[in-house]
């Protein structure tokens, strides 16, 4: 009768298992789509509005397949020099951030936290700052923004992984706190920087860059860099994956599980570090997107790291294309930062989760 029960159980477990990866190849299969016909549309929208047959002849042609007329020369400027590479930033921008916040929430066992938590965002915005206002960098030319940014994100992690790192070891309660102390500390600096600086016009620049922005995108080495780098990141995550899994469990799950919390943390710290500098040196300071995006994949395809890390990914890519194709044609001829709509999502979802997590408490 024992092993009739436990039979019976086994079946239903792996029942369960094999509906959540239906589901969640499902889900994945269905948000790729999403992602493809996103991107199509949104190239198409603004002051110039172009059809997506338009787009696909552009593309053909400068993939040497060229399909039907030939496109006039302002349209073809329009969409492949200013619009494909700004959708494609974009989602790189939205896959990166939203892949972080979901290491960081299962690194510190947070719902709370998101790429910002390190302080990496206040290293990127001290680091953009000088460039803008006091030229840092500026004999690499038109690259000495992203590559202050990116020098100043990477610099606040090595300072946050070292002070939290104490005897050797890195906790989640040490490397919270002390991303919120460097954040707030570089925080004050840009601040300092922007109240330093004789140019209205370079503190109004680097106001609109803290608030985020993908108007920076061309073809170059920082677009390649970034889809690059979130690329990898996703692969090195996936990998992760059951590692993810056991810290979220707990550190002394892990430990069973044979996982080093320690260990596993400073490897997903770097790994997080360098994906959230690459995407705040090209895009600036865009928030809430990696802590809203991991908990609605969580909703969609369960916990586990596997199924829900290109779930992530995707959203964060669908997401971030349509709140910019937003943010630059709500105020035409103006654009909007994204940061802010951004934050109207985000800072009610927010309160929200706050309000649900103390509401199940005794």
């Amino acid at each position: 009768m024992a092993n009739t029960g436990e039979r019976t159980r086994d079946r239903t477990l792996a029942g369960s298992v094999r509906t959540n990866r239906r589901r969640s190849a499902l889900w994945g299969v269905s948000l790729l789509f999403g992602l493809l016909a996103s991107a199509v549309l949104a190239v198409g929208i603004g002051p110039v509005t172009i059809s997506p047959g338009t787009i696909l002849q552009v593309v053909s042609h400068h993939f040497g397949a060229p399909i039907g007329a030939p496109v006039p020369r302002s349209d073809e400027t329009i969409v492949w020099n200013v619009r494909i590479p700004r959708v494609l930033l974009g989602a790189a921008v939205g896959a990166g951030l939203a892949l972080c916040g979901a290491a960081l929430q299962a690194m510190v066992r947070n719902v709370l936290a998101d790429p910002y938590i390190l302080g990496i965002s206040g290293g990127a915005s001290t680091g953009a700052a000088g460039a803008i206002l006091f030229g840092l960098g500026a004999g690499v030319g038109q690259y000495a923004l992203p590559l202050s940014a990116f020098l100043g994100a990477l610099a606040a992690s090595l300072v946050v992984f070292f002070v939290s790192r104490t005897g050797g070891r890195v906790t989640s309660l040490r490397l919270l706190l002390s991303g919120v102390a460097v954040g707030y500390a570089l925080s004050a600096a840009t601040s300092f920087l922007i109240f330093a600086s004789d140019s209205a016009e370079g503190s109004r620049s680097v106001m609109f860059w803290l608030l985020g922005s993908l108007g920076l995108a061309r073809w170059d080495v920082v677009l390649v860099s970034v889809i690059a780098v979130v690329a990898v990141t996703l692969a090195i995550l996936m990998v992760n994956g059951r590692r993810l899994d056991a810290i979220a469990a707990g550190d002394e799950t892990a430990v069973t599980l044979g996982v080093s919390p320690a260990r596993t943390r400073v490897w997903m710290l770097v790994v997080v570090a360098l994906c959230t500098g690459a995407v705040v040196a090209a895009a600036g300071a865009i928030g809430f997107v990696g802590l809203v995006i991991p908990h609605l994949a969580r909703r969609l395809v369960g916990s586990v790291h596997s199924r829900m890390l290109p779930v992530s990914a995707l959203l964060g890519a669908v997401f971030l294309i349509w709140a910019d194709a937003l943010a630059r044609t709500v105020m035409q001829p103006r654009e909007l930062p994204i940061g802010i709509l951004t934050a109207v999502v985000g800072a009610p979802f927010l309160l929200i989760l706050v309000r649900r997590m103390y509401a199940r408490r005794p």
